[in-house]
């Protein structure tokens, strides 16, 4: 089973497009939880409601081994059916490319990866190699310094594009494998909506909800595809931190539930 079929049978088993981000914080935390005792007790709480995890790399490298080892026990405690996306945004020269997506894919067992297109195809290919591995290349990212290149005009041709444009026409170029996906903002949502259009079968991976900002009902209106299906909308502070009691896991259930079934609102108005 490939990653796009395990994302739509997960989809479509949680009626969902929620993905969760596994972001601990220890500032952040409750008092006496471990990393992993916070993740595991988040993923009980809402595996039945979502289509994927995303732990960001940088929280558990930032740990040193401790973290490492919270990451491993992390994604060994999300259930079987669940992908789950490594959040690395890793982007280097080929044989380092390789050895990203060797730790990524063979050493963490992720079944996705996020990857910056700045250096060109050879940094992106290791991981398009892994044919049964998503693989989403930074698009139109949600953050304000985004604008700083993501939106400079190019030259194409006889006419002119958005760099994030170009990067999403190479990115369909690149997908022999099937296996390729763009992050896109859910903070820009014109260019959510322009690439969607231009490219209708591609899994988008959605950032910029909750914390960020980004408007629900017009992020599931211009980034699903017609069968409302192949966005993953992701949202992580304002699910996991929704409360820093001992109630923790229960709040972030009951706040990650509330947002699938409005995700789930809109899907069903779009169709």
């Amino acid at each position: 089973m490939n990653f796009t079929e395990k994302l739509l049978n997960a989809s479509r088993k949680n009626e969902s497009l929620l993905c969760v981000g596994l972001d601990p914080d220890p500032k952040l935390m409750p008092d006496n939880v471990t990393v992993l005792e916070f993740n595991k007790a988040i993923i009980e709480a809402t595996a039945d409601i979502v289509c994927a995890y995303k732990p960001n790399l940088a929280f558990y490298e930032a740990l040193g081994g401790e973290g490492l080892d919270a990451l491993k026990g992390t994604i060994e405690h999300i259930p079987d059916d669940i992908p789950v996306i490594g959040d690395g945004k890793r982007g280097d020269i080929g044989n380092t490319a390789r050895a990203y997506a060797k730790a990524i894919f063979d050493n963490l067992k992720f079944d996705a990866a996020t990857v910056n297109p700045y250096l060109g195809f050879d940094s992106i290919k290791p991981f398009i190699d892994y044919p049964d591995k998503g693989v989403f290349i930074l698009c139109r990212t949600s953050n304000a310094g985004a604008l700083d290149f993501q939106s400079l005009r190019c030259g194409v041709g006889k006419g002119q594009r958005s760099l994030f444009e170009i990067v999403a026409h190479k990115a369909e170029e690149w997908n022999i494998n099937g296996n390729i996906g763009l992050v896109v903002g859910a903070t820009y949502l014109e260019e959510l909506r322009l690439i969607r259009n231009n490219h209708p079968d591609m899994v988008l991976l959605i950032p910029g909800i909750g914390a960020q900002g980004g408007d629900i009902a017009t992020t599931v209106g211009y980034g699903v595809d017609a069968h409302g299906e192949r966005a993953i909308i992701n949202s992580s502070r304002q699910i996991i931190y929704a409360s820093p009691e001992k109630d923790f896991a229960q709040t972030a259930r009951r706040v990650a539930l509330e947002l699938r079934d409005q995700i789930n609102t809109y899907r069903e108005t779009k169709g």
